[in-house]
């Protein structure tokens, strides 16, 4: 059996099948990662991002696994001084594509290599903390947790969108074999709903919200603002006819479903 791939090789395996073409835009694989950058900073997703965190009023935030920095620079952007860090540092999906982002546009965003569970930061160093698709890869999640709630200040945010979540180990292996990427680099995971709750807990943060996967844009996403109200009129109308609450039980139990999570550190 072959050596698994770096995150840059995978990425790059999936970008070169044009089966994938609409997959690569959809997850802002595509390059230069300027263009992805500035389709991700003016999506819906990124507006709920905006309006969650509030305004920026030169505050700083810390966005954990940014990866190519696609948040990074739309917050940046929108006036946050950013923090980046990611445990790669390569040019297309890592810090190294950060770090050419800033430069290309003149943006403050300061990157370090580094892991979640250590951050190089003094105590409540931060407004905020972004995490895009990031907590389900915790080597360690309530140590990751415990070093977010470190680094904030009080009254300071987490919003952690797109978590996977798998209710068992059977949840995940299903949820791994449907991944398109899995299977090259073998790093995807997921954890139960109650572990992220009590995890976010016990690093002393009040949980303020929790979506599902219909709840938000930021779970729904790539489809739009508009296409999830629609799904969300056509789950009401059904909600009493067998089809849908069969349809809306398995949305709701599906292996890697997505959650996102706001809290804040009292």
């Amino acid at each position: 059996m072959s050596a698994p791939l770096t995150w840059e090789e995978a990425v790059r395996r999936y970008r070169s099948e044009p089966a994938n073409d609409k997959g690569v835009r959809d997850n802002y694989f595509d390059l230069p990662v300027l263009q992805a950058a500035r389709r991700y900073a003016d999506s819906e997703e990124f507006a709920e991002v905006e309006r969650l965190l509030g305004p920026p009023d030169g505050g700083r935030v810390l966005d954990l696994g940014a990866g190519n920095g696609i948040a990074s620079f739309a917050l940046a952007k929108a006036g946050w001084q950013v923090s980046a860090i990611d445990p790669d540092g390569s040019a297309e999906v890592g810090v190294a594509a950060i770090q050419a982002l800033a430069e290309e546009t003149g943006l403050n965003i300061d990157t370090q290599r580094t892991q979640g569970e250590t951050l190089p930061f003094a105590d409540a160093s931060f407004n905020a903390v972004h995490a895009r698709q990031v907590l389900h890869h915790a080597a360690d999640l309530e140590l990751m947790l415990r070093e977010v709630a470190r680094v904030l200040k009080p009254g300071g945010s987490l919003l952690a969108t797109r978590e996977h979540v798998a209710d068992n180990p059977r949840q995940l292996e299903q949820f791994r074999a449907s991944h398109p990427l899995h299977g090259l680099y073998g790093g995807e995971n997921a954890f139960s709903l109650p572990r992220y709750l009590s995890a976010i807990q016990a690093a002393g943060l009040r949980i303020e919200k929790v979506w599902g996967p219909l709840d938000s844009i930021l779970n729904f996403y790539p489809g739009s603002e508009e296409q999830r109200q629609a799904a969300l009129r056509r789950s009401g109308r059904l909600k009493w006819a067998l089809i849908g609450f069969v349809m809306e039980k398995r949305r709701a139990s599906a292996a890697g479903r997505l959650y996102s999570f706001l809290a804040v550190r009292p």
